[in-house]
Parts: structure tokens; C-alpha cells; sequence
């Protein structure tokens, strides 16, 4: 048997090699985490094919890549993650023109057919004499369902999850203002021409989602 001295160090020899396969093993980073998810927030941008934000993820998942085949077929340069940044700032500036009557803002936005449609709701409302704005709860959530294209135009469908929080007066002063507070899911179509000099994607279709 040998002496104390001798076994003290064989002890303290296999704790330092057990402790440094611990620290390979729980030192390590696994997985994703927090610090990553704060870092992979995007910027908002309009949607167009301009500059891309620097806080974004560099690696798309599977079925992210699988959804944008078709596209990148015929447009090699399209940026999922550039386009999500655009398309969650353009359906705020939308939702927020429409409960405005904002036209004006609407416009450049909207295909015709699209526009002739919101434009009968805002007039339907402006006959009523009501006047209507709406507040995000939460920043809407935004996720690329499928990005193709259809001979020269490119499509990309969003699905949209918000929680907005309508305020709507009345004709009559003495009428309370209503508020209605309720969570939509939806999924925008937009659209856009391929090798037009405009890059800029336009809402061609709007449908109800399951929340």
C-alpha cells in the first residue's frame, strides 16, 4: 500500500482531471443563448433592397431556407432577414395609416386592388363620422411563410401576429370613445416586379391567420 503523501496526490491528481472535464463540458456555451437572441433583433428598415442592419442573425434556419428556394432561384440577392426588417416596419406604417385615413401614406404602400378596398373602408368611416387610432400593444411578430416567384413578379408572404388596441369617437361629442383591444393574426402578401429599377415591395393581399 502506498504511503499517505503518495495517495493524497494521486487523489488530488484525478480531482484536477475530473473538475477540468467538468469545466470542458459546463464552461462551454450550449446552445442558443440570451445575449445571441438580444443580438439577432433587427432593425427596422423599409422594405426594399437597401442596406441590411448590423445586428442580424448570419445563419438562417432550414425551414427559413426552404420557404425562400423559390425566390432565390430567380433572385440570388434577396435577404430574407433584410426583407422581415421592412415588412414588420411597413405593416406598423400601414395598420396605423389606415386607422388614420392617411391616404396619402397608404398609396405607395398598397396594389391598386388593395387600395380601392382600404379606401372604401376609410370612406365608410369618414360617412359615419368617426374617427379612428390605434396603438401596438406589443411590436407585432413577423415570420416569412414563403418567398417565390411567378413569372416576373416576386411574391413573399408574412405572417403577422399584433396586439393593437383600437380607439374609435364618434360623430357625437357627447358619445364615449370605445376602445377595443384585441389580438389579430394575419398574413400580408406583398409583392414586388423583378429587375424593375424600384425595389420597394408593395401589399398585394391581406387574409385572416389562425392566432
Amino acid at each position: 500500500m502506498p504511503p499517505v503523501s503518495v495517495q493524497i496526490v494521486i487523489f488530488a491528481v484525478i480531482a484536477a482531471f475530473v473538475l477540468f472535464q467538468l469545466y470542458n463540458v459546463l464552461g462551454k456555451k450550449v446552445g442558443r443563448q440570451p445575449e445571441e437572441d438580444a443580438r439577432a433583433q433587427p432593425p427596422v428598415a423599409t422594405p426594399a433592397q437597401g442596406e441590411a442592419g448590423a445586428n442580424r442573425p448570419n445563419v438562417l434556419d432550414a425551414v427559413t431556407l426552404a420557404s425562400i428556394a423559390g425566390l432565390k432561384a430567380r433572385d440570388p440577392a434577396f435577404d430574407p432577414v433584410r426583407f422581415l426588417e421592412g415588412a414588420r416596419q411597413a405593416h406598423e406604417t400601414i395598420v396605423r395609416a389606415y386607422a388614420a385615413g392617411d391616404r396619402d401614406t397608404l398609396k405607395p404602400l398598397l396594389t391598386a386592388k388593395v387600395m380601392a378596398s382600404f379606401d372604401a373602408g376609410i370612406a365608410a368611416r369618414e360617412a359615419r363620422g368617426e374617427t379612428q387610432t390605434v396603438e401596438f400593444v406589443h411590436p407585432a411578430r413577423a415570420d416569412l411563410e414563403l418567398a417565390t416567384a411567378e413569372e416576373n413578379r416576386a411574391i413573399a408572404k408574412v405572417r403577422f401576429l399584433a396586439e393593437l388596441r383600437h380607439r374609435t369617437k364618434a360623430a357625437d361629442p357627447a358619445a364615449e370613445e370605445e376602445v377595443d383591444e384585441r389580438r389579430v393574426a394575419e398574413v400580408w402578401t406583398f409583392e414586388r416586379t423583378l429587375g424593375a429599377s424600384d425595389p420597394n415591395w408593395v401589399l398585394a393581399r391581406t387574409e385572416a391567420a389562425a392566432a
